[in-house]
């Protein structure tokens, strides 16, 4: 986890120092991350012997983690002003996420007998995830001005 997080941040930081375009190096690492997650998890569809399970699940968590700085990087980029709003929003997301995908999870898996169709589902979000990665067009929102300090 710790790699992912901190190598997808440091690429990023990279293209933008090299390109100056915020845009281009959130989206490739969004990208790089979604893309090779869901490549990695494509086998988990077809249940897998259990070491290739385990491979597979440590390479796709490896390659989300590589968007972890990018989701928190573009309120700051889009809305500085609103970055904390935003960022807070986004947690409460991955918090209602947390409580609910196991739920689900587990009624599909006992309506299926077995990880394939979770997994399958997974690996639709992640396409959709890298589709909207792809074409998203964020336009900065310029900053409230300040009020005058009345003395």
């Amino acid at each position: 986890r710790v790699v992912g997080d901190n190598l997808g941040g440091f690429a990023s930081d990279r293209i933008l120092r090299r390109t100056l375009n915020a845009r281009l190096a959130r989206r490739t690492l969004l990208l790089i991350g979604f893309i090779g997650s869901l490549l990695c998890l494509v086998p988990l569809v077809f249940t897998p012997p259990l070491n290739v399970a385990v491979v597979s699940l440590a390479f796709s968590f490896f390659f989300l983690e590589l968007t972890n700085a990018q989701l928190w990087a573009i309120p700051m980029d889009v809305a500085p002003t609103w970055s904390g709003t935003a960022s807070g929003m986004m947690n409460t997301g991955f918090a209602v996420a947390g409580i609910v995908s196991p739920i689900v999870v587990g009624a599909l898996v006992d309506a299926t007998g077995g990880f394939a169709f979770p997994f399958g589902i997974s690996v639709a979000i992640l396409i959709a995830a890298a589709i909207l990665a792809g074409v998203m067009r964020p336009k900065r929102i310029d900053p409230t001005p300040l009020p005058i300090p009345v003395a």
